[in-house]
């Protein structure tokens, strides 16, 4: 029997806890008794996202929220801005291109944190400009964009929507909505939240939907107006994932009970354990600057395939990673420490790189990485 271990960016391991309270029996969405979940996963959601602005739930993936961003807030040939640092960048101006909209890409090199400045350089550049689109955490490359610090920047620009993919930040980074200027974020179920795939959240600014009432898009579905009339009625628009939003509110009130400031250490504190072990082990992280708290991509060996990693630590040690995408396939693979995740899910995923290396031809000294994670954890008091 090969036992399993979920260390990949998404899904993510989900507790006992939520486990059992999305087991108990399926009770109708319209119903009563669906009321006070919904109502309390919803406030408690403002709580995460650290705003005063509704979270509405959506029954769909993250990019689902990432689509209802750009369809109820634009019309066609409005001028966009999308910081394009990895896939999921991409995403972004894929999505806007669909609905017509004109997109203005800032490239940045992959492995690298956009400049606050070069965004300001490109709406100065282009006034009419409606909106900025970008990653706080750039899952195929590691990186953390500096949301706080675009933040400053788009407060000069009050005509402007800032819309944030959080989908595997949040938890995992402190992401002050308001307090930043937000006027979109998105996130998911099944990273930082520690539920199975299935449900995606946007905080919505007032500015926001403001904006919205001039826009004719195409939409059906992911119709925000009628989602925030509902909401206020502890109610959604379609038949929602009930199963999952009793498991939301199960996953808030454990991350409540562990508070804020607790849960963005514990991420911090794993993520750094983890560069560490990988530079004890010889190798090197991928990103060049600003590595996220949500996932680490390490750079393979020279000579050794990066997929053959991620491949082998599947197979062999159990272990589900992720491996390169795009132009960084073969080249990197990467682990996360996201959502239920603690001291020993560091040591097994650098035990398991460890002696999946050695099975390769790579000379590692074995318990080198391990132990710099130990040294680490055990000064900071691992959890």
């Amino acid at each position: 029997m090969l036992k399993r271990y979920l260390l990949a960016p998404g899904p993510t391991p989900v507790p006992p806890e939520i486990l059992l309270r999305m087991a108990m029996p399926v009770i109708h969405h319209r119903a009563p008794d669906f009321i006070p979940i919904f109502e309390s996963a919803r406030n408690r959601l403002k709580w995460l996202y650290q705003t005063n602005n509704d979270v509405l739930i959506l029954t769909s993936s993250g990019t689902g929220a990432m689509v209802a961003s750009v369809n109820n807030f634009f019309n066609a040939g409005e001028h966009a801005l999308v910081v394009n640092g990895g896939k999921f960048g991409e995403r972004w101006t894929k999505i806007c291109r669909s609905y017509g909209l004109e997109v203005n890409e800032l490239a940045v090199e992959w492995g690298h944190a956009v400049r606050p400045e070069a965004i300001e350089a490109e709406l100065k550049k282009d006034p009419a400009i409606k909106a900025v689109f970008i990653q706080a955490v750039e899952t195929s490359t590691g990186v953390y964009h500096d949301i706080e610090a675009v933040g400053e920047v788009m407060k000069k620009h009050k005509d402007v929507l800032f819309i944030v993919d959080a989908i595997s930040a949040l938890v995992a980074q402190d992401l002050k909505t308001d307090a930043w200027g937000v006027d979109l974020m998105v996130g998911g179920s099944q990273k930082g939240l520690m539920l199975p795939p299935g449900l995606a959240f946007l905080s919505v600014s007032e500015k926001a939907w403001k904006k919205a009432e001039g826009s004719k898009l195409p939409r059906f579905y992911f119709n925000l107006k009628k989602e925030r009339e509902g909401l206020h009625k502890n109610q959604t628009s379609f038949t929602p994932a009930v199963s999952l939003i009793a498991g939301l509110d199960e996953a808030l009130l454990m991350l409540e009970k562990e508070g804020l400031a607790s849960v963005f250490a514990r991420h911090a504190r794993l993520a750094e354990a983890t560069r560490q072990a990988v530079k004890a082990i010889g190798l090197n992280t991928f990103p060049a600057e600003s590595p996220s708290n949500s996932v680490t991509a390490i750079l393979a060996p020279e000579g050794i395939d990066g997929q053959a990693i991620y491949k082998t630590l599947r197979e062999k040690y159990g272990v589900t990673a992720a491996g390169g995408q795009d132009k960084l396939k073969g080249k990197v693979f990467r682990i996360a420490h996201l959502g239920y995740a603690g001291t020993f899910d560091v040591i097994t995923a650098v035990s398991a790189i460890e002696m999946t290396l050695r099975s390769m031809g790579y000379p590692v000294k074995l318990g080198s990485g391990v132990g710099a994670a130990e040294e680490l954890l055990i000064e900071k008091r691992a959890s």
